[in-house]
Order: structure tokens, then C-alpha cells, then sequence
């Protein structure tokens, strides 16, 4: 990629500044006592190991040949004050952000978005730099799958409807994170998600149904573990 459209598109780097420097160094006194990064790798190990649509995404991720580590593909980081996480396809890592996460459900939320795109990056080989539309469909899917979009979570933003809410929320959610991560117009951005939308809408890999809820999320996740049961006993 050219050096220099990279320094003058940013794709949504600036705001993750830990991504180019941090004020402490790794694993160090001074980042445990003075960040919130030891409370964020709690939620995040309560995350990994409790949330249905972590479970499923990890381990689907696994057998797509992708193995998700803890270490090495999550970070904890702090970040400009109007994101709560993000996927670095450089790196393959997810950032979490961890001066604006303090509860746990935000955390679960954020986890299972950002392994949305992460599973994207594996299975489906997302051009997340040169290919609007494969961007669009990615975050349309994570705003669909995630939870982001359920009928708790838009009760507590004071988002009320009824034909269609659920749709109209995954588009806006979908077109905000895009506005958040490059330099494009509103129209711009919103023709790509019209033109993507419904196929990326109904694509629910790997959940095989919207998980509206948790309940919904842990039916998804049972029917993934018991996916070869069939197989096995012919």
C-alpha cells in the first residue's frame, strides 16, 4: 500500500493512539497501577469464558483454521474517548478500550463485535483498505450478530420503534462505525451499506439465526457444538 494515501486516509488509527505509542511499557508497574488494564483483562477473561457469542465466534474462528489467543490477539488499550474498541487487520488483533469499558455486558458487546470482523478476516478474506463494500458488509454483519442492536440495548439508548427497528438500527450502527474510520462523505458511505445491505444483513455466519438475546445466543452456541453429532453417528 502506498505510504503515503496510508498517512492521509489514517483508517480510523488516530483513534487508537496506543496503537503507534504507549505511555507505559507492557506488563510494567506503572501501566497496572495507573490504567484501567488490569480490570479489562478480567472482563475480557469473564468475556471469553462466559459470553454464547464469544464461545461460538472463537470457536468457529478455530475451525475455520484460526485459532484466537489471548495474549496475542486481544489488547487492552486506552483510546479516543468516543470508541469502545476496534479490529486491527494489520496485526490481526482486537483492541479493546479500556478507559471507556467499566461493565461487563459493555465488554461482552464489544468482544463479540470486534470477533465478528476477526472471524471475517479469516473466512471470508476481508480488503479492508481497498474494498469499501467488503468494510460496509463486515460491520453490518457486526452490528446485526453482535447484540449491539437488541431490543435491551436500544431501550436504554431511548430508541424506540416497531416495523423494521432492528434494520434501521444495524444500518445506522453500520454507517456511524464507517463515518469513525474514513474520510468519506455520509452519502458516500451510506450508498455502499444501501448497495450490501440486505445480502450482508441475512448472511448470519456463524450463528445460523440473528441472536436477538443470550438466550438466543446460547441456542446458536448449542447447536454449533452439536453440529457433527449427525455425521458421527451414520
Amino acid at each position: 500500500m502506498d505510504q503515503t494515501k496510508e498517512q492521509d486516509e489514517d483508517y480510523g488509527y488516530n483513534l487508537f493512539p496506543d496503537r503507534k505509542k504507549s505511555k507505559y511499557k507492557k506488563g510494567s508497574i506503572g501501566e497496572s497501577l495507573f490504567t484501567f488494564n488490569h480490570k479489562c483483562q478480567v472482563m475480557l477473561q469473564f468475556a471469553i469464558e462466559t459470553s454464547p457469542y464469544a464461545k461460538l465466534l472463537l470457536g468457529a474462528m478455530k475451525n475455520s483454521g484460526c485459532t484466537v489467543y489471548k495474549d496475542r490477539h486481544f489488547s487492552c488499550e486506552d483510546c479516543d474517548g468516543t470508541v469502545s474498541g476496534g479490529f486491527d487487520a494489520t496485526t490481526s488483533q482486537i483492541v479493546l478500550c479500556q478507559n471507556n469499558i467499566h461493565q461487563q455486558a459493555h465488554m461482552n458487546r464489544v468482544v463479540t463485535h470486534e470477533l465478528i470482523h476477526a472471524f471475517d478476516h479469516c473466512h471470508a478474506h476481508v480488503d479492508w483498505f481497498n474494498n469499501f463494500k467488503h468494510l460496509a458488509c463486515s460491520e453490518i454483519r457486526a452490528a446485526n450478530l453482535s447484540g449491539d442492536c437488541s431490543f435491551t440495548n436500544e431501550l436504554s439508548r431511548f430508541n424506540f420503534g416497531l416495523k423494521q427497528h432492528h434494520q434501521e438500527c444495524v444500518r445506522g450502527r453500520a454507517l456511524r462505525s464507517i463515518l469513525a474510520v474514513r474520510k468519506v462523505s455520509k452519502e458516500e458511505a451510506e450508498k455502499v451499506v444501501d448497495e450490501v445491505f440486505d445480502s450482508c444483513f441475512n448472511d448470519h455466519t456463524p450463528f445460523g439465526r440473528i441472536p436477538h438475546s443470550k438466550k438466543d445466543a446460547k441456542f446458536a452456541y448449542r447447536d454449533f457444538e452439536n453440529r457433527d453429532r449427525y455425521f458421527a453417528n451414520l
